[in-house]
């Protein structure tokens, strides 16, 4: 497995939680738990893939301002995330805001998928994505 499979095993799983996030409603126990299970794969996951996708690729030339791009909308996802957190999830700004997120978080990915593992190909040899993908994964799994 190189980290482009890696990656995107995990972006699948957030797709997966995202379509049923927003196909709940009210504050129900269904609502809370498919959050909380969002809210750590997106976290833990931002957190991996910026140590063993985005670092690495920082001082490549040609990779430097897609990999802080990538940063920032992970930090765009972590304030929808605390918005949620902050909001009365009966509401109809909770849901409002879970679809906002939903948008972001697709948008991401696809960016990632589309592009930016195209670019990164060519920053690493065969060797460097399954040795990234070794980490990104050991990683992925002590914070799960």
């Amino acid at each position: 497995m190189n980290i482009f499979e890696a990656i995107r095993k995990d972006h699948d799983i957030q797709r997966n939680l995202l379509d049923k996030l927003v196909d709940t409603s009210g504050d129900t126990e269904q609502r809370s738990s498919i959050f909380k299970e969002l809210k750590h794969e997106l976290r833990i996951h931002a957190n991996s893939e910026e140590r063993h996708f985005y670092k690495p690729l920082i001082p490549v030339d040609m990779m430097q301002e897609h990999a802080r791009h990538g940063i920032a909308e992970h930090h765009e996802i972590d304030e929808l995330l605390e918005q949620l957190e902050d909001t009365e999830q009966d509401s109809s700004g909770w849901l409002k805001i879970a679809k906002n997120l939903k948008e972001k978080v697709e948008h991401h990915l696809e960016d990632e998928e589309h592009t930016f593992f195209q670019l990164a190909g060519k920053a690493f040899t065969d060797t460097q994505k399954q040795e990234l993908a070794s980490k990104y994964n050991a990683h992925m799994q002590e914070q799960r």
